[in-house]
Protein backbone atom coordinates (compact mmCIF):
# COMPACT_ATOMS: atom_id res chain seq x y z
CA UNK A 1 0.00 0.00 0.00
CA UNK A 2 1.71 3.61 -0.79
CA UNK A 3 1.64 5.38 2.86
CA UNK A 4 0.85 8.71 0.95
CA UNK A 5 -2.32 7.92 -1.08
CA UNK A 6 -3.28 4.60 0.78
CA UNK A 7 -4.20 2.97 -2.84
CA UNK A 8 -2.57 -0.94 -3.10
CA UNK A 9 -1.80 -1.66 -6.11
CA UNK A 10 -2.75 -5.01 -5.88
CA UNK A 11 -6.01 -5.23 -5.31
CA UNK A 12 -6.20 -1.69 -6.61
CA UNK A 13 -8.35 -0.41 -3.80
CA UNK A 14 -7.78 2.26 -1.24
CA UNK A 15 -7.25 1.91 2.21
CA UNK A 16 -7.65 4.37 5.50
CA UNK A 17 -5.02 5.77 6.77
CA UNK A 18 -5.78 6.13 10.14
CA UNK A 19 -5.10 3.81 12.94
CA UNK A 20 -7.62 1.40 13.53
CA UNK A 21 -10.14 1.35 15.43
CA UNK A 22 -11.27 -1.19 18.37
CA UNK A 23 -14.36 -3.05 17.64
CA UNK A 24 -15.54 -5.94 19.38
CA UNK A 25 -15.11 -9.17 17.87
CA UNK A 26 -17.89 -9.65 15.58
CA UNK A 27 -19.33 -13.08 17.05
CA UNK A 28 -19.63 -11.00 20.62
CA UNK A 29 -22.68 -10.63 22.07
CA UNK A 30 -22.46 -6.87 22.22
CA UNK A 31 -25.55 -4.29 21.81
CA UNK A 32 -24.61 -0.76 21.22
CA UNK A 33 -25.43 0.91 24.72
CA UNK A 34 -23.78 -2.04 26.14
CA UNK A 35 -20.16 -1.23 24.56
CA UNK A 36 -21.47 2.90 24.86
CA UNK A 37 -21.59 2.37 29.10
CA UNK A 38 -19.00 0.13 29.36
CA UNK A 39 -17.16 2.87 27.98
CA UNK A 40 -18.14 5.25 30.62
CA UNK A 41 -15.68 5.92 33.36
CA UNK A 42 -15.94 5.09 37.31
CA UNK A 43 -17.50 6.72 39.04
CA UNK A 44 -19.23 8.72 36.56
CA UNK A 45 -18.24 12.00 34.95
CA UNK A 46 -19.45 14.64 36.83
CA UNK A 47 -20.29 16.62 33.92
CA UNK A 48 -23.95 16.32 32.61
CA UNK A 49 -24.63 13.81 29.73
CA UNK A 50 -27.13 16.00 27.68
CA UNK A 51 -27.78 19.46 28.11
CA UNK A 52 -31.03 21.29 26.34
CA UNK A 53 -29.45 24.62 24.57
CA UNK A 54 -32.59 26.02 24.54
CA UNK A 55 -33.60 25.89 28.21
CA UNK A 56 -30.68 25.22 29.96
CA UNK A 57 -32.04 21.55 31.55
CA UNK A 58 -29.65 19.18 32.48
CA UNK A 59 -29.68 14.89 32.51
CA UNK A 60 -26.71 13.67 34.09
CA UNK A 61 -25.36 10.42 33.50
CA UNK A 62 -26.49 8.94 37.20
CA UNK A 63 -30.10 9.69 35.45
CA UNK A 64 -29.54 9.08 31.92
CA UNK A 65 -28.77 5.24 33.18
CA UNK A 66 -31.43 5.11 35.55
CA UNK A 67 -34.00 6.22 32.99
CA UNK A 68 -32.63 3.74 30.61
CA UNK A 69 -32.79 0.59 32.86
CA UNK A 70 -36.59 2.13 33.83
CA UNK A 71 -37.82 2.20 30.77
CA UNK A 72 -36.30 -0.84 29.29
CA UNK A 73 -38.25 -2.68 32.18
CA UNK A 74 -41.27 -1.18 31.86
CA UNK A 75 -41.12 -1.48 27.69
CA UNK A 76 -40.35 -4.98 27.90
CA UNK A 77 -43.10 -5.77 31.29
CA UNK A 78 -45.74 -3.28 30.47
CA UNK A 79 -45.35 -3.70 26.52
CA UNK A 80 -43.73 -6.58 25.90
CA UNK A 81 -41.02 -4.69 23.44
CA UNK A 82 -38.99 -7.80 22.79
CA UNK A 83 -35.99 -8.39 20.14
CA UNK A 84 -36.64 -7.59 16.37
CA UNK A 85 -39.62 -5.91 17.66
CA UNK A 86 -39.58 -2.35 15.59
CA UNK A 87 -40.41 1.09 17.53
CA UNK A 88 -41.43 4.22 15.24
CA UNK A 89 -40.17 7.62 17.16
CA UNK A 90 -42.32 10.51 15.94
CA UNK A 91 -41.28 13.59 18.23
CA UNK A 92 -39.73 16.55 18.72
CA UNK A 93 -36.24 16.67 20.14
CA UNK A 94 -36.31 16.82 24.13
CA UNK A 95 -33.61 15.50 26.42
CA UNK A 96 -36.55 12.29 26.70
CA UNK A 97 -35.33 11.00 22.86
CA UNK A 98 -32.23 9.93 23.96
CA UNK A 99 -33.38 7.83 27.10
CA UNK A 100 -35.98 6.29 24.42
CA UNK A 101 -33.22 5.06 22.05
CA UNK A 102 -30.95 3.79 24.11
CA UNK A 103 -33.61 1.76 25.95
CA UNK A 104 -34.97 0.07 22.83
CA UNK A 105 -31.73 -0.58 21.80
CA UNK A 106 -30.77 -2.52 24.94
CA UNK A 107 -33.80 -4.41 24.41
CA UNK A 108 -32.50 -5.70 21.10
CA UNK A 109 -35.31 -3.89 20.01
CA UNK A 110 -35.19 -1.24 16.53
CA UNK A 111 -35.35 2.29 16.66
CA UNK A 112 -36.74 4.21 14.09
CA UNK A 113 -36.83 7.61 13.81
CA UNK A 114 -39.06 9.73 12.22
CA UNK A 115 -38.98 13.70 11.21
CA UNK A 116 -41.99 15.40 13.73
CA UNK A 117 -42.63 17.19 10.82
CA UNK A 118 -43.26 14.71 8.61
CA UNK A 119 -46.93 14.45 6.92
CA UNK A 120 -49.37 11.93 7.78
CA UNK A 121 -48.49 10.54 4.26
CA UNK A 122 -44.94 9.99 5.26
CA UNK A 123 -45.45 8.75 8.44
CA UNK A 124 -47.85 6.35 6.73
CA UNK A 125 -45.41 5.21 4.53
CA UNK A 126 -42.72 4.54 7.44
CA UNK A 127 -45.30 2.42 9.23
CA UNK A 128 -45.85 0.74 6.34
CA UNK A 129 -42.39 -0.01 5.44
CA UNK A 130 -40.88 -0.46 9.07
CA UNK A 131 -43.74 -2.13 10.58
CA UNK A 132 -43.60 -1.12 14.12
CA UNK A 133 -45.66 -2.77 16.92
CA UNK A 134 -44.89 0.93 19.11
CA UNK A 135 -44.94 4.05 18.24
CA UNK A 136 -43.67 7.27 20.84
CA UNK A 137 -45.52 10.30 20.00
CA UNK A 138 -46.28 13.22 21.43
CA UNK A 139 -50.05 15.24 21.80
CA UNK A 140 -48.39 17.34 18.74
CA UNK A 141 -47.61 14.55 16.21
CA UNK A 142 -49.60 11.61 17.40
CA UNK A 143 -52.72 12.77 14.81
CA UNK A 144 -50.51 11.72 11.94
CA UNK A 145 -49.86 8.09 13.72
CA UNK A 146 -52.28 6.11 11.13
CA UNK A 147 -54.81 4.53 13.25
CA UNK A 148 -54.09 0.17 13.28
CA UNK A 149 -55.22 -1.71 16.20
CA UNK A 150 -51.73 -3.63 16.57
CA UNK A 151 -50.11 -0.40 17.41
CA UNK A 152 -49.18 0.55 20.53
CA UNK A 153 -49.14 4.79 21.10
CA UNK A 154 -46.75 5.98 23.73
CA UNK A 155 -47.13 10.06 24.21
CA UNK A 156 -44.04 10.98 25.99
CA UNK A 157 -45.63 14.31 27.14
CA UNK A 158 -47.71 11.79 28.90
CA UNK A 159 -48.34 10.59 32.69
CA UNK A 160 -47.65 7.11 31.21
CA UNK A 161 -44.64 7.53 29.73
CA UNK A 162 -43.03 9.67 32.86
CA UNK A 163 -44.37 6.92 34.95
CA UNK A 164 -42.47 4.42 32.88
CA UNK A 165 -38.93 6.43 33.57
CA UNK A 166 -38.97 6.04 37.34
CA UNK A 167 -38.93 3.05 39.59
CA UNK A 168 -39.29 -0.18 36.90
CA UNK A 169 -36.93 -2.80 37.80
CA UNK A 170 -36.71 -6.31 35.62
CA UNK A 171 -39.16 -8.33 36.66
CA UNK A 172 -37.57 -11.93 37.62
CA UNK A 173 -40.32 -14.04 36.35
CA UNK A 174 -39.61 -12.16 32.37
CA UNK A 175 -36.55 -14.19 32.70
CA UNK A 176 -33.12 -12.44 31.21
CA UNK A 177 -33.47 -10.42 28.09
CA UNK A 178 -32.53 -12.23 25.05
CA UNK A 179 -28.78 -12.04 23.57
CA UNK A 180 -28.33 -8.98 21.41
CA UNK A 181 -25.89 -9.67 18.70
CA UNK A 182 -23.73 -6.61 16.68
CA UNK A 183 -25.39 -8.28 13.28
CA UNK A 184 -28.98 -7.36 14.80
CA UNK A 185 -30.82 -4.45 13.27
CA UNK A 186 -30.13 -1.80 15.78
CA UNK A 187 -31.79 1.27 13.63
CA UNK A 188 -34.16 1.67 10.92
CA UNK A 189 -33.48 4.98 9.08
CA UNK A 190 -34.91 6.99 6.20
CA UNK A 191 -32.91 8.26 3.27
CA UNK A 192 -33.85 12.41 2.46
CA UNK A 193 -35.63 10.89 -1.13
CA UNK A 194 -34.65 14.10 -3.15
CA UNK A 195 -34.59 12.14 -6.08
CA UNK A 196 -37.35 9.55 -5.37
CA UNK A 197 -39.42 7.73 -3.10
CA UNK A 198 -38.02 7.20 0.55
CA UNK A 199 -35.90 4.39 1.35
CA UNK A 200 -36.01 2.65 4.88
CA UNK A 201 -32.08 1.57 5.18
CA UNK A 202 -31.53 -1.09 8.19
CA UNK A 203 -28.56 -0.34 10.26
CA UNK A 204 -26.58 -3.16 13.08
CA UNK A 205 -25.75 -2.54 16.29
CA UNK A 206 -21.83 -2.84 15.19
CA UNK A 207 -22.56 0.32 12.53
CA UNK A 208 -23.39 2.41 15.52
CA UNK A 209 -20.75 0.97 17.39
CA UNK A 210 -18.06 1.84 14.11
CA UNK A 211 -19.84 4.84 13.34
CA UNK A 212 -19.00 6.06 17.48
CA UNK A 213 -15.43 4.98 17.42
CA UNK A 214 -14.47 6.66 13.92
CA UNK A 215 -15.16 10.29 15.11
CA UNK A 216 -12.35 11.60 17.51
CA UNK A 217 -13.38 14.05 20.02
CA UNK A 218 -12.47 17.89 19.96
CA UNK A 219 -9.58 18.21 22.56
CA UNK A 220 -10.59 21.17 24.54
CA UNK A 221 -8.41 24.16 24.49
CA UNK A 222 -8.13 24.34 28.46
CA UNK A 223 -6.22 21.00 29.49
CA UNK A 224 -8.53 18.89 31.70
CA UNK A 225 -12.16 20.72 29.98
CA UNK A 226 -14.94 18.96 29.15
CA UNK A 227 -15.92 18.07 25.87
CA UNK A 228 -19.38 20.23 24.97
CA UNK A 229 -20.77 18.95 22.01
CA UNK A 230 -23.89 21.05 20.19
CA UNK A 231 -25.87 19.03 18.21
CA UNK A 232 -27.20 21.15 15.33
CA UNK A 233 -28.59 18.57 13.19
CA UNK A 234 -31.99 16.72 13.96
CA UNK A 235 -31.90 13.83 15.99
CA UNK A 236 -34.29 11.69 13.60
CA UNK A 237 -31.71 12.12 10.78
CA UNK A 238 -29.07 9.32 10.42
CA UNK A 239 -26.15 11.61 10.94
CA UNK A 240 -28.13 13.73 14.15
CA UNK A 241 -28.88 9.91 15.37
CA UNK A 242 -25.26 8.62 15.37
CA UNK A 243 -23.40 11.60 16.49
CA UNK A 244 -26.09 11.24 19.46
CA UNK A 245 -25.32 7.95 20.07
CA UNK A 246 -21.46 8.77 19.96
CA UNK A 247 -21.76 11.32 22.13
CA UNK A 248 -22.42 8.92 24.96
CA UNK A 249 -19.54 6.67 23.94
CA UNK A 250 -17.54 9.30 24.34
CA UNK A 251 -18.83 10.25 27.79
CA UNK A 252 -18.81 13.90 26.75
CA UNK A 253 -21.85 16.62 27.06
CA UNK A 254 -24.14 16.44 24.24
CA UNK A 255 -26.03 20.43 23.83
CA UNK A 256 -29.42 19.46 22.28
CA UNK A 257 -31.49 22.37 20.45
CA UNK A 258 -34.79 21.62 21.27
CA UNK A 259 -36.37 24.71 20.08
CA UNK A 260 -34.77 25.37 16.78
CA UNK A 261 -36.71 28.65 16.21
CA UNK A 262 -34.67 31.11 14.19
CA UNK A 263 -32.87 28.62 12.39
CA UNK A 264 -29.04 28.61 11.46
CA UNK A 265 -28.24 31.62 13.25
CA UNK A 266 -29.92 30.28 16.27
CA UNK A 267 -27.93 27.01 16.43
CA UNK A 268 -24.90 28.80 16.24
CA UNK A 269 -26.02 31.65 19.20
CA UNK A 270 -27.19 28.24 20.65
CA UNK A 271 -23.40 26.87 20.76
CA UNK A 272 -22.06 29.98 21.92
CA UNK A 273 -24.44 30.02 25.19
CA UNK A 274 -23.44 26.40 25.65
CA UNK A 275 -19.41 27.07 25.36
CA UNK A 276 -19.62 24.36 23.01
CA UNK A 277 -16.22 22.55 22.63
CA UNK A 278 -17.19 20.75 18.49
CA UNK A 279 -20.27 21.22 16.35
CA UNK A 280 -22.13 18.78 14.54
CA UNK A 281 -23.80 21.20 12.07
CA UNK A 282 -25.51 21.35 8.56
CA UNK A 283 -23.79 23.90 5.63
CA UNK A 284 -26.75 26.14 6.67
CA UNK A 285 -25.10 26.93 10.17
CA UNK A 286 -21.44 27.15 8.38
CA UNK A 287 -22.98 29.84 6.22
CA UNK A 288 -24.96 31.87 8.86
CA UNK A 289 -21.49 31.94 11.17
CA UNK A 290 -18.79 33.02 8.16
CA UNK A 291 -21.82 35.99 7.92
CA UNK A 292 -21.57 36.24 11.59
CA UNK A 293 -24.79 34.72 12.45
CA UNK A 294 -24.62 33.88 16.32
CA UNK A 295 -21.67 36.45 17.03
CA UNK A 296 -17.77 36.64 16.24
CA UNK A 297 -15.06 34.24 17.49
CA UNK A 298 -15.08 36.18 20.55
CA UNK A 299 -18.28 34.59 21.53
CA UNK A 300 -16.91 31.10 20.70
CA UNK A 301 -13.92 31.00 23.28
CA UNK A 302 -13.48 27.32 23.55
CA UNK A 303 -15.00 25.89 20.08
CA UNK A 304 -12.29 24.03 18.77
CA UNK A 305 -13.85 21.88 15.57
CA UNK A 306 -16.82 22.74 13.65
CA UNK A 307 -18.01 18.99 11.72
CA UNK A 308 -19.87 19.85 8.77
CA UNK A 309 -22.11 17.08 6.91
CA UNK A 310 -25.70 16.04 5.64
CA UNK A 311 -25.00 18.21 2.42
CA UNK A 312 -21.84 19.93 0.03
CA UNK A 313 -20.70 22.64 1.29
CA UNK A 314 -19.77 25.49 -1.39
CA UNK A 315 -15.54 26.19 -1.43
CA UNK A 316 -16.82 29.92 -0.81
CA UNK A 317 -18.79 29.44 2.25
CA UNK A 318 -15.92 27.04 4.10
CA UNK A 319 -12.88 29.67 2.99
CA UNK A 320 -15.68 32.63 4.47
CA UNK A 321 -15.46 30.54 7.56
CA UNK A 322 -12.26 29.91 7.48
CA UNK A 323 -11.45 33.58 7.32
CA UNK A 324 -14.02 34.58 9.95
CA UNK A 325 -12.76 31.60 12.62
CA UNK A 326 -8.64 31.21 11.98
CA UNK A 327 -8.23 28.81 15.28
CA UNK A 328 -11.08 26.57 14.54
CA UNK A 329 -11.39 24.11 12.54
CA UNK A 330 -13.46 22.87 9.71
CA UNK A 331 -14.02 19.21 9.47
CA UNK A 332 -15.78 18.51 6.47
CA UNK A 333 -17.12 14.81 5.69
CA UNK A 334 -18.60 12.48 3.30
CA UNK A 335 -21.39 10.49 4.75
CA UNK A 336 -24.27 8.82 3.63
CA UNK A 337 -27.64 6.95 5.41
CA UNK A 338 -26.97 3.72 3.46
CA UNK A 339 -22.79 4.26 4.30
CA UNK A 340 -22.23 5.49 7.10
CA UNK A 341 -18.83 8.49 7.93
CA UNK A 342 -16.74 7.34 4.91
CA UNK A 343 -14.56 10.08 4.76
CA UNK A 344 -13.79 13.08 7.22
CA UNK A 345 -10.93 15.80 7.84
CA UNK A 346 -9.21 15.56 10.89
CA UNK A 347 -6.85 17.88 12.39
CA UNK A 348 -5.60 21.47 11.81
CA UNK A 349 -3.38 20.63 7.97
CA UNK A 350 -6.63 18.34 6.53
CA UNK A 351 -8.90 21.45 7.58
CA UNK A 352 -7.72 23.61 4.83
CA UNK A 353 -8.25 21.00 1.58
CA UNK A 354 -11.87 22.62 1.69
CA UNK A 355 -12.17 21.09 -1.50
CA UNK A 356 -12.22 17.91 -0.42
CA UNK A 357 -14.09 15.66 2.08
CA UNK A 358 -11.42 14.80 4.15
CA UNK A 359 -9.63 10.95 4.18
CA UNK A 360 -11.10 7.65 4.23
CA UNK A 361 -12.15 7.03 8.26
CA UNK A 362 -10.95 3.72 10.51
CA UNK A 363 -12.24 0.72 8.83
CA UNK A 364 -13.28 1.99 5.29
CA UNK A 365 -11.81 0.97 2.34
CA UNK A 366 -13.07 2.22 -1.23
CA UNK A 367 -12.62 1.64 -4.62
CA UNK A 368 -13.15 3.75 -7.77
CA UNK A 369 -14.59 2.09 -10.14
CA UNK A 370 -14.81 3.82 -14.06
CA UNK A 371 -18.67 3.74 -14.66
CA UNK A 372 -18.12 2.92 -18.74
CA UNK A 373 -15.61 0.08 -18.56
CA UNK A 374 -16.14 -1.17 -15.00
CA UNK A 375 -12.60 -1.04 -14.17
CA UNK A 376 -10.76 -0.24 -10.93
CA UNK A 377 -8.93 3.08 -11.33
CA UNK A 378 -5.71 4.67 -9.72
CA UNK A 379 -5.19 8.36 -8.35
CA UNK A 380 -6.49 11.39 -9.74
CA UNK A 381 -8.74 9.00 -11.97
CA UNK A 382 -12.94 9.77 -11.83
CA UNK A 383 -15.13 6.81 -11.20
CA UNK A 384 -17.83 5.55 -8.92
CA UNK A 385 -17.06 5.34 -4.97
CA UNK A 386 -17.88 2.37 -4.05
CA UNK A 387 -16.55 1.14 -0.26
CA UNK A 388 -16.54 -1.76 2.36
CA UNK A 389 -16.93 -0.71 6.12
CA UNK A 390 -18.24 -1.89 9.67
CA UNK A 391 -20.60 1.24 8.67
CA UNK A 392 -22.27 -0.20 5.86
CA UNK A 393 -26.14 -1.00 5.93
CA UNK A 394 -27.40 -4.14 5.87
CA UNK A 395 -30.12 -3.24 3.68
CA UNK A 396 -33.69 -2.07 2.92
CA UNK A 397 -36.44 -2.69 5.05
CA UNK A 398 -39.77 -2.78 2.71
CA UNK A 399 -40.44 -1.68 -0.74
CA UNK A 400 -39.25 -3.02 -3.65
CA UNK A 401 -34.93 -1.61 -3.25
CA UNK A 402 -33.22 -4.50 -3.00
CA UNK A 403 -29.50 -5.13 -2.24
CA UNK A 404 -28.45 -6.00 -6.11
CA UNK A 405 -29.90 -2.52 -6.44
CA UNK A 406 -27.19 -0.75 -3.69
CA UNK A 407 -24.05 -3.29 -3.59
CA UNK A 408 -21.98 -5.22 -6.78
CA UNK A 409 -21.85 -8.47 -7.23
CA UNK A 410 -18.75 -8.41 -4.59
CA UNK A 411 -20.46 -6.74 -1.57
CA UNK A 412 -19.35 -3.78 -1.98
CA UNK A 413 -21.90 -0.52 -1.39
CA UNK A 414 -22.11 1.46 -4.59
CA UNK A 415 -22.71 5.11 -3.23
CA UNK A 416 -23.59 6.58 -6.66
CA UNK A 417 -20.97 9.52 -6.06
CA UNK A 418 -18.56 10.60 -9.30
CA UNK A 419 -15.05 10.47 -7.20
CA UNK A 420 -11.34 10.37 -7.08
CA UNK A 421 -8.66 10.06 -4.65
CA UNK A 422 -5.59 12.39 -4.93
CA UNK A 423 -1.95 11.54 -4.28
CA UNK A 424 -2.34 12.02 -0.70
CA UNK A 425 -5.39 9.79 -0.18
CA UNK A 426 -7.96 13.14 -0.10
CA UNK A 427 -11.47 12.12 -1.16
CA UNK A 428 -12.80 14.55 -3.71
CA UNK A 429 -16.71 14.48 -4.90
CA UNK A 430 -17.36 15.53 -8.25
CA UNK A 431 -20.96 14.84 -8.00
CA UNK A 432 -23.98 12.48 -7.48
CA UNK A 433 -23.77 10.29 -10.44
CA UNK A 434 -27.43 10.54 -11.57
CA UNK A 435 -27.23 14.56 -11.64
CA UNK A 436 -24.75 14.52 -14.23
CA UNK A 437 -25.79 16.69 -17.38
CA UNK A 438 -24.72 15.27 -20.49
CA UNK A 439 -23.86 18.02 -23.15
CA UNK A 440 -23.00 16.73 -26.58
CA UNK A 441 -20.54 13.85 -25.87
CA UNK A 442 -19.59 15.54 -22.31
CA UNK A 443 -20.84 14.53 -18.38
CA UNK A 444 -20.82 18.27 -16.83
CA UNK A 445 -21.17 18.12 -13.17
CA UNK A 446 -23.83 20.33 -11.53
CA UNK A 447 -21.94 20.70 -8.14
CA UNK A 448 -18.78 22.21 -9.69
CA UNK A 449 -20.63 24.66 -11.72
CA UNK A 450 -22.68 25.54 -8.48
CA UNK A 451 -19.12 26.50 -6.40
CA UNK A 452 -18.16 28.74 -8.88
CA UNK A 453 -21.49 30.55 -8.95
CA UNK A 454 -21.46 31.09 -5.11
CA UNK A 455 -17.83 32.85 -5.53
CA UNK A 456 -19.85 35.53 -7.45
CA UNK A 457 -21.00 38.67 -5.66
CA UNK A 458 -24.24 39.33 -5.37
CA UNK A 459 -25.50 35.45 -5.31
CA UNK A 460 -27.04 34.31 -2.27
CA UNK A 461 -27.77 31.02 -3.53
CA UNK A 462 -27.79 28.84 -6.86
CA UNK A 463 -28.44 25.35 -8.32
CA UNK A 464 -27.80 23.99 -11.63
CA UNK A 465 -29.53 21.68 -13.65
CA UNK A 466 -30.35 20.12 -17.35
CA UNK A 467 -32.48 21.92 -19.86
CA UNK A 468 -33.48 19.56 -22.62
CA UNK A 469 -32.27 21.26 -25.93
CA UNK A 470 -32.46 19.32 -29.33
CA UNK A 471 -29.13 19.66 -30.40
CA UNK A 472 -27.31 19.24 -27.02
CA UNK A 473 -29.33 16.90 -25.50
CA UNK A 474 -29.05 18.78 -22.05
CA UNK A 475 -27.84 22.61 -21.43
CA UNK A 476 -26.21 23.40 -18.01
CA UNK A 477 -28.84 25.87 -16.93
CA UNK A 478 -28.22 27.95 -13.68
CA UNK A 479 -31.18 28.79 -11.12
CA UNK A 480 -29.98 31.96 -9.11
CA UNK A 481 -31.19 33.36 -6.03
CA UNK A 482 -30.04 37.56 -5.85
CA UNK A 483 -28.82 38.63 -2.85
CA UNK A 484 -31.18 42.20 -1.56
CA UNK A 485 -29.70 44.81 -3.20
CA UNK A 486 -28.24 42.76 -6.19
CA UNK A 487 -31.20 43.52 -8.78
CA UNK A 488 -28.49 44.24 -11.33
CA UNK A 489 -26.62 41.47 -11.55
CA UNK A 490 -27.85 40.20 -15.02
CA UNK A 491 -27.49 36.79 -16.67
CA UNK A 492 -25.07 37.85 -19.32
CA UNK A 493 -22.87 38.50 -16.32
CA UNK A 494 -23.42 35.08 -14.44
CA UNK A 495 -22.14 33.54 -17.72
CA UNK A 496 -19.19 35.63 -18.49
CA UNK A 497 -17.93 34.77 -14.73
CA UNK A 498 -18.89 31.02 -15.45
CA UNK A 499 -17.06 30.65 -18.51
CA UNK A 500 -13.58 32.43 -17.40
CA UNK A 501 -13.64 29.48 -14.54
CA UNK A 502 -14.36 26.31 -16.58
CA UNK A 503 -13.98 24.53 -19.48
CA UNK A 504 -15.53 25.68 -22.85
CA UNK A 505 -18.36 22.51 -22.56
CA UNK A 506 -19.19 22.93 -18.80
CA UNK A 507 -20.23 26.87 -19.50
CA UNK A 508 -23.83 28.00 -17.90
CA UNK A 509 -26.14 28.27 -21.09
CA UNK A 510 -28.84 29.77 -19.53
CA UNK A 511 -29.48 31.75 -16.85
CA UNK A 512 -33.28 32.18 -14.74
CA UNK A 513 -33.52 34.25 -11.34
CA UNK A 514 -36.14 32.76 -8.87
CA UNK A 515 -37.00 33.66 -5.52
CA UNK A 516 -35.32 30.61 -3.54
CA UNK A 517 -33.77 27.47 -4.21
CA UNK A 518 -35.68 24.32 -2.41
CA UNK A 519 -33.90 22.38 0.02
CA UNK A 520 -33.62 20.03 2.96
CA UNK A 521 -33.23 21.70 6.38
CA UNK A 522 -29.51 20.19 6.02
CA UNK A 523 -29.11 22.67 3.39
CA UNK A 524 -29.13 19.11 0.28
CA UNK A 525 -30.82 20.40 -2.93
CA UNK A 526 -34.08 19.10 -3.89
CA UNK A 527 -33.55 18.96 -6.95
CA UNK A 528 -36.75 16.67 -8.25
CA UNK A 529 -38.79 20.04 -7.20
CA UNK A 530 -36.74 22.22 -9.24
CA UNK A 531 -37.26 20.33 -12.16
CA UNK A 532 -41.17 20.00 -11.23
CA UNK A 533 -40.96 24.28 -10.90
CA UNK A 534 -39.17 24.58 -14.64
CA UNK A 535 -41.62 21.41 -15.66
CA UNK A 536 -44.56 23.97 -14.83
CA UNK A 537 -43.09 27.43 -16.06
CA UNK A 538 -42.45 25.52 -19.40
CA UNK A 539 -45.78 24.31 -19.42
CA UNK A 540 -47.12 27.65 -19.05
CA UNK A 541 -44.36 30.13 -21.10
CA UNK A 542 -46.23 27.25 -24.05
CA UNK A 543 -49.64 28.20 -23.30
Amino acid sequence: MDPRSGFCPATRTFRSLRPPIALPPEDAPVSFPSFALSRLPSPLPAHPAFVDASTGAALSFAALLARVRSLSAALRGALGVARGDVTLVLAPPSLDVPVVYLAVLSLGAVVSPVSPLSTAADVARAVGLCSPSVVFATAATVSKVPAARELTVVLLDSPQFESFLHGHEPVEADGPPAEVRQSDVAAISYSSGTTGRTKAVAQSHRRLIASSLQVPSARPRAPGGPVVTLLGVPMFHSYGFHMLMRGVAAAETTAVVTAPRGGAAAVAAAAARCRATQMFVAPPVVVAMARGGGGGPEGFPDLVRVDCGGAPLSSAAASAFQERFPDVELSLALGSTEGGVISKMVGHHECHQIKSTGRLCSGVEAKVVDIISGGLLSTNEQGELCIQSPSVMLGYVGGNETRISAFDSDGWLKTGDLCYFDEDGFLYVVDRLKDLIKYKAYQVAPAELEDVLHLIPGISDAAVIPYPDEEAGQLPMALVVRQKGSNNLTEDQIMEFVAEQVAPHKKIRRVVFVDSIPRLPSGKLLRRELHKQITRSQSISRL
